[in-house]
């Protein structure tokens, strides 16, 4: 008789196609942009690294658990670059990550505060709210502003006192994470359409949502540049203006173009906070 470990083998699973599974661009994005706000703030070098494995933890279970949730759709429309939908990682290993960051990001966000850790979890729960539910509705931009617009409130009210973010912060956090949503679907609106997603950005069409996503995000760094009292710096409107010009030359383009254009500009509202602080 075969030894059991002969007759139930272990399936291999490849690190570097779950690794891509998750997202990683958006999650590492996010990531930075909470620790550079948790920096800021002057949570210090303990806390800043517990706010970013706790957003980390959260960013990865949204990713595979989107993955997870396309997975049907991403077969039907042949998507050679989603390595769940080719088979080259099995949807157990993925739903068992999902499951797995998720579980992890509890006590990791708690650990900030409970006040912080309700905040932070509520925005992890709107992002799985968007895969499971609300990615093909009128409100799928909402996860995306609620998820971004409480992540300056996980940072503030794990301070002492748990104040909030001043209502600049979170707004512009807010007008990041929708401008996000519509630069990122842009590239797949058709097959969107074609598997019966009808989010907004499939309802508005792709020049619609493209220059809404521009919009948004140039509002985001405009409320970083102009809601924090005192004057703005000659450095503070030229930043302003690079983003605007980045937004310009990719809102059109094809491809990721536009959803890269939005990466530039966290980058610049990163830059805007270490600035001045996050207030």
């Amino acid at each position: 008789m075969p030894a059991p470990s002969s007759a139930f083998p272990l399936p291999t699973v490849p690190v570097a196609g779950l690794l891509r599974a998750c997202h990683p661009l958006p999650a590492a994005a996010v990531t930075l942009f909470a620790a550079v706000l948790a920096a800021a703030a002057g949570r210090g070098p303990a806390g800043t690294a517990l706010t970013a494995a706790a957003v980390a933890a959260g960013q990865l279970s949204v990713g595979w658990c989107n993955d997870r949730a396309d997975l049907r759709r991403d077969r039907a429309s042949g998507r050679r670059d989603k390595p769940l939908a080719t088979g080259r990682v099995p949807a157990a290993a993925v739903t068992a990550a999902a499951v797995t960051a998720l579980v992890l990001c509890v006590p990791l966000s708690l650990a900030v505060g409970p006040a912080a850790g309700a905040a932070h979890l509520a925005g992890v729960a709107a992002g799985w709210a968007y895969n499971l539910r609300l990615k093909g509705t009128a409100a799928s931009w909402l996860p995306y502003a609620l998820a971004f617009g409480l992540l300056p409130a996980f940072v503030t009210l794990g301070l002492p006192g748990a104040p909030w973010p001043p209502p600049w912060l979170t707004g512009a956090a807010a007008l990041l994470g929708a401008g996000a949503h519509f630069a990122n679907v842009l590239p797949d609106i058709a097959d969107d359409l074609a598997t019966g997603v009808r989010g907004l950005p499939q309802r508005l069409g792709a020049r619609a949502s493209a220059r809404l996503a521009a919009l948004l995000v140039l509002g985001s760094a405009a409320l970083l540049l102009l809601g924090p009292p005192g004057r703005v710096t000659p450095y503070g409107w030229t930043l302003l203006a690079l983003t605007g010009a980045v937004l310009a030359a990719t809102a059109g383009a094809p491809g990721r173009a536009p959803f890269l254009g939005v990466m530039a500009v966290a980058a610049a509202d990163v830059l805007l906070i270490l600035g001045h602080g996050a207030g």
